[in-house]
Formats: structure tokens, sequence, C-alpha cells
């Protein structure tokens, strides 16, 4: 078969010569209606003149010659495109491509003595080897312009041929890259550059650009480049690390480590080879982090963390979380932090005062850190939780005392610092506080004594957040925890419908006197429990309480009324020469206070033996009725404290802005032997407590050993117990027949119906 330049021709019997550079043209016959046009293949196939290969090849090479040394071609450029198009359906492209391999090879080779010149320095020698790297690159686009068929059917079918480009590509490779003096002067000059643009001078990026993206051209980046400036990174960056870390302090220190691996990117992206990110972040990583995680810490966190540097924390969380252990050991360093700033302020009893608020407000701290700083880390959220838990029970009871008493002055009323909405954020977050605590008993006792204060002396702020915070402990501890607080109420509002009854009562009565009686009936079981009192009251006082008691044991047979002399307060009517006033005060206050209806200049010996009041509780009645704001009574000698010798007048010149004037009781700071008496009973209902778990898990398992008993002892008891305590009680049950030791084995248990 004929190629298809001849097919193309073929339309007479006559076919015209070609001159080898141009397709050969064609004479047509007129044609005819009657005749039909037959196209055939050549008899013979047209042979070539004898010249004809080596002349196209001369003028090919001419063409190539003229591109190298950038000179104007003779021939036009399709002309040339043609001619290797014909010699290549002439069967002679392995011979072609060869030609040209040489013509290109030899030009290479002549390349490399331009850079054996010594004078030459780091920057020139760069630059010239990016001009031969770019004219090369220019030379073998338009060569393989004109060779574009031989490119496109003979090597393309070669599978073992590289292409006309790559073929370019492996020859300066050869030639120029892999020569050791190019190749090594070549990649120091790089790193030097590199280096001037790391220490803050500006050099040529575009020229980097240029010579890295020809190495990666050339395939030899990683072999010849990036492992020597990896290693040189290395090294920079470890003696950076260390001599800044003796230099700056650490908010500087992470700006610092921070703009150098924005710098590092910026290099990725504008001149280095991509797949040079990984490793050259892990290597500033590694050097400016990595090896000095503890040192950082120790050196800055405390301080960051004292002074609330939100930014600089931030930063610290993300540059620890891109190194491998980063975020574990900040994460310790964070719970180190919250355990000793935390027991600073629960185990130094000078710090009693403020404990609670000052908790309250490092909580606040430490959740907007986690917040704004540490992205709501589930971790570190965790951590602190696990922190205040160890922190706020390194001191037994305390904490949770000083919390029911801290509720305690946020519910009374008087406490106008915050409004409802703000009380209940309040009451949240004490409640978060109070999850921490251990022994949420003793919190219980102190609030009950609290609340039994507020209810009965009418000073509660408001019975919605009284009851909110109910709410709140019943689902934090569950309904037995607040059985008694809850019972509590039922008593106050019960107590409500009695005096409805008795009011009635008395309307209905013979002699209804002129005392405004109001009765509180308290379930001895949801109070705390008080000292009685018995103190000398006035007969009309005496009388009343009668009628109340026949009363009330007349609608309620079986039960047993005690009076509370310490709960009790009055409401009295007293004239002054200038004005009439009401007087809110104590039942002891009101003993006293009515002595002077009778006399003037009462000594402190007549009054006690009268009213009966007990020694130390008389001596703070009398202070506060001629030693407070209010004084009502005058006293001689004037003092602040009440002295045996002491005599007491009524103030007839008193003088007050209000009608209703309130004297507080000047109350004794809780003793210490009552906050032992509260602690007590606390102890004593964890010993029943105990007791009833132990005989709880011997009745169910009838024989355990030692260990296990104290084990689920600790899984069923919700307060902190000692080792030593369970084993007394174990000893104390022993002793009385609910249990017995095993005669073969002493660390083992039985179950005594």
């Amino acid at each position: 078969m004929a190629q298809e330049t001849h097919k193309k021709t073929n339309f007479s019997t006559l076919a015209g010569h070609t001159n080898g550079l141009t397709k050969s043209s064609a004479l047509t016959s007129k044609p005819t209606a009657s005749k039909k046009l037959i196209i055939k293949n050549f008899k013979d196939k047209p042979k070539l003149p004898d010249s004809y290969t080596q002349d196209t090849w001369q003028k090919l090479q001419e063409a190539v010659n003229a591109i190298e040394s950038s000179t104007s071609i003779k021939y036009n450029l399709e002309e040339l495109y043609q001619a290797v198009e014909n010699l290549c359906s002439y069967k002679v492209s392995h011979t072609l491509y060869k030609q040209l391999r040489q013509v290109c090879e030899e030009h290479m080779k002549a390349q490399i003595h331009q850079f054996r010149e010594e004078s030459l320095d780091s920057f020139l020698f760069l630059k010239k080897v990016n001009r031969c790297w770019k004219d090369h690159c220019r030379q073998m686009i338009m060569i393989r312009s004109i060779f574009l068929f031989l490119d496109r059917t003979y090597v393309l079918q070669n599978s073992m041929l590289p292409s006309i480009w790559d073929m370019g590509l492996e020859l300066f490779r050869s030639h120029v890259i892999s020569d050791r003096m190019v190749q090594n002067k070549m990649i120091d000059g790089i790193l030097k550059l590199i280096e001037q643009e790391r220490s803050g001078e500006a050099v040529d990026r575009s020229l980097l650009r240029s010579l890295l993206g020809m190495l990666s051209d050339l395939q030899v980046y990683k072999e010849s480049f990036e492992a020597k400036f990896l290693e040189e990174t290395n090294c920079l960056y470890a003696a950076e690390g260390q001599r800044l870390m003796q230099e700056r302090e650490v908010p500087e220190y992470l700006h610092h480590v921070n703009r150098r691996l924005e710098e590092e990117v910026d290099r990725v992206i504008t001149y280095l080879d991509h797949g040079t990110h990984k490793p050259l972040i892990a290597c500033v990583e590694k050097q400016l982090l990595g090896e000095h995680l503890t040192a950082v810490l120790q050196k800055g966190l405390k301080n960051m963390l004292d002074e609330n540097r939100d930014a600089e924390l931030t930063l610290m969380y993300q540059l620890f979380s891109r190194v491998k252990g980063g975020q574990i050991i900040l994460l310790q360093h964070w719970g180190e932090y919250i355990k000793n700033f935390g027991s600073g302020l629960v185990v130094n009893p000078e710090k009693d005062k403020d404990m609670v608020q000052e908790l309250l407000d490092f909580k606040d701290k430490v959740d907007h850190i986690i917040e704004v700083c540490f992205q709501k880390n589930e971790k570190f959220v965790n951590t602190m939780k696990e922190s205040f838990e160890t922190f706020i029970n390194r001191r037994a009871n305390k904490p949770a005392e000083l919390i029911a008493k801290y509720v305690d002055s946020k519910l009374r009323s008087g406490n106008k610092e915050a409004t409802d909405e703000e009380l209940e954020r309040l009451l949240d977050k004490i409640m978060i506080i109070f999850r921490f605590i251990h022994g949420k008993d003793v919190f219980e006792a102190f609030y009950k004594k609290d609340l039994a204060k507020r209810l009965l002396v009418g000073k509660s702020a408001s019975v919605d957040s009284e009851k909110s915070m109910l709410s709140k402990l019943k689902h934090e501890c569950g309904a037995a925890f607040t059985s008694k607080l809850e019972g509590m109420f039922k008593d106050m509002e019960l107590s409500k419908d009695v005096m409805v009854q008795f009011k009635q009562h008395m309307q209905n009565h013979s002699d209804p006197g002129n005392i405004d009686l109001t009765v509180n009936i308290l379930t001895m079981g949801y109070w705390p429990s008080y000292t009685p009192m018995d103190v000398h009251l006035p007969a009309e006082m005496v009388k009343l309480q009668e009628v109340f008691k026949t009363f009330y044991l007349g609608k309620h047979s079986g039960r047993r009324l005690q009076w509370q002399s310490t709960l009790g307060h009055a409401v009295l009517k007293a004239d002054f020469k200038e004005e009439k006033k009401e007087l809110q005060v104590s039942l002891f206050q009101t003993l006293v206070l009515l002595l002077f209806n009778k006399g003037d200049d009462i000594g402190f010996e007549e009054i006690k033996i009268t009213t009966g009041i007990e020694d130390n509780e008389l001596r703070r009645t009398l202070q506060s009725l001629a030693c407070g704001k209010a004084r009502v009574l005058n006293k001689s000698p004037k003092s602040k404290d009440v002295e045996d010798g002491d005599k007491f007048c009524f103030n007839a010149d008193f003088k007050h802005k209000l009608y209703r004037i309130k004297i507080n009781q000047i109350q004794m700071k809780e003793t210490v032997e009552e906050q032992v008496n509260t602690t007590e009973r606390v102890f004593q209902d964890r010993q029943y407590q105990i007791d009833a778990a132990i005989v709880r898990i011997m009745k169910m398992r009838k024989t355990l050993t030692h260990n296990l008993l104290v084990s689920e002892l600790y899984n069923q008891l919700k307060f902190p117990v000692k080792p030593g305590d369970l084993k007394k009680r174990i000893e104390s049950l022993i002793d009385r027949d609910y249990m017995e030791r095993d005669k073969d084995n002493s660390k083992q248990y039985h179950y005594l119906a």
C-alpha cells in the first residue's frame, strides 16, 4: 500500500514529483458526467532521491544549531515540520531520533565550560545556571515543536525512549547538574540565600523559585537539595531554640515560634517543593517546641494563667497541639496549676472568709480559658473537674461548711447585691462547686441550720430562690438528701394554716389578751436540734402559751410541744420623749426591755435573776440594746463590754429616722463549740450510715472477706471514710453480735441473723 500522501494525490493516471519538503501536487482531468471516479493505489512505491534523507537532515540540523546558538533559522518552521513528517513516513524515525539526541548532547557538553570560572561569586553563579536552564527550556520547546511528529509517532510507540522534552531534561541533568562542582556550588548558593532570608535580609525569591523548580523538574530535588536543606534547618533552629529559651520570656518566645512557622510555610508556597512542607514544618516544631515543652510550661504557663493572657494561652494551645505529646504535657501542667492554686485557697485557714467567692471566681476564670483559649477541649474540661475535686477535698469538711454559709449569705433578706436572675445564675455556679465536694452531708448539716434561721426569723430573701436551691440540691443528690429540708418548708406552710385556725379560735375566746401570738410548729426530726433554755416569761405570755397548747393538742392528740425560747422574737411598742416607735427584737431582748416598764437603773445581776437568761446570752442581749447602733438602753459605766456591776436605764431621749426599728441580736461569731457540735452530729450520722451499710451488705452476702466488705462499703457510702474508721465500725458490730469472725480465718466475717 502507498503512504497517505500518495493516496490523496492519486486522482489521475499522472503523478507530480515532490521536492521532499511539501506534499505532492496533483493534475486532474476534467470530469465527465458519464465516468465514475476511481481511486487506486500506486502500483509501485514511490522512491526518494538518494540524497533526500541526508539533505533533509542537514536542513534540520542547521535549524537545531541555530536554535541552540540563538540565531535566526533560514527555513520556514512549517517546512521543517513537514520535512520531519516526510522522514518519519519513509521509516527513518530511528535514525532521526538518534541524530537529534546526538546534536543536543554535544551542545549540552559544551555548556559545562561556562561554569568552570572560579571568579564567579555565589550569586552570579546561580544566575548563570538559571539563565542556562531558561535558555535550555526555551530551546527544547522550539526543537520539540519542529520534531513534534517524531515525538507523537515514533517516540510514543517506543516506551523505552524518553520524549524529546524528557530527553532534553536528561541531557541537562547528566551534563550540567550532575557535575559535582556545579551541583555543590549551586546547592551551597541556594542554601546561603535561604539563610540570608531567614536572617531578615531581602533575597531574589524568583531566582530561588526557578532554580528549585529546575531541580524538581530534573528529579534531583530530594537527593541533591532537600536532605541538606533539612539538615541545615535542623541545626539552625536547634541552636536558635536553645538561645532564645534563655534570652526571652515565654510569650515572646511563642510568638517567635509562630512567626518562624509562618515564614517556613510561606517558603514552601513561594519557592520550595510542596513535598518539603511536612518534613520542614516537623523540623521547626521539633527544635523550637518539641525540645522545650517542659521548659516553656515551667517558665511561663503559671504567669500567663495568673495574668489572664488569653492571646498567648491560645497560641500556646495551638502550638502545643501541633507537636506529638504537646497537648498531653500541657494537660498535665494545666491540672497541676489548678490543684496548686485551688489548694492555696482551700488549705489556708486565713482565706476562709473569702474562700467560696474566690473559688467561684477561679472557676469562672478556668471556664473562660477552656472556652476561649483551649477550644472547649473535652480533655481540658475533664482535667479541670478532676483537679477541682482533688484540691477541694484536701481539707475535709471545711469547704462544705463554708459553701453552705455562703449560700446562706446570698439567700438571706437584705442581700440586694443581685437581681433574681443574677442570684439564680450564682446558685447554679455554687452547685458546680458543690458537686466536687465529697462530704455533702457536712454541707447538708450547716445548710439545714442556716435555712432554719432564715425560715424562723423571716430572713429569707425569696421563697422562690429558696425552693430553686432546694430543687437543685434534690436534682444533684436525690430526694433522700432534701427530704428533711423539704419537711422544714412543709412545717412552715402547715404552721400558717394552724395560725389561721388559732386566730379564729382566739376571737371566740373569753379573754383574747393584747398580745398577737404567732407560733411555728416544727417537726423535731426535720429541724436542727436546739438546746432548750428555760427563761422567766411574763405571766400574760405564759397564759397565752397555755391557751395555744390546749388548742393545738385538742386537735392533735398524742403530740408533745416543747417551746424554743432561743428562736422567739417580738414587736414591742415603745414611747420615747419625742416619738413613738416599734422595736423588732428577739424574745430575750423583749424580756429585758419589759423590765423597764416597772423601774429604772436595773443592775446586771437583777436582770439575770429576773429573766433567767443564761449568762453569756444575757451579756450579748444587753450589749445589743445598750452598745449597738440603736441604743434604747443606757449603760453605766459606758464601755463596749457588759460587766457584772453594770447598771442599765431606759433611754427616753432615743431618736431614729425609722418608725419600726430592728435591733439585731449581737451574734456570737459561730463558736468553735458550735461548729464542732454540727460536725460531731454529721460524724455521728456517718457512724449510723456505716453500720447500716455493713449490716445491709452482710445480710445479703452472708459471708465476706474483710477486703471485699471494705470495697463494697466504699462503693455504697457517699462520704469520704478512712479504712481505720470502717474497721472500728466492724469491730463494734461484732461486739453487738450483728456479725462474727470466722474461727479459722480472722479476715472473714459471717452474718448473724
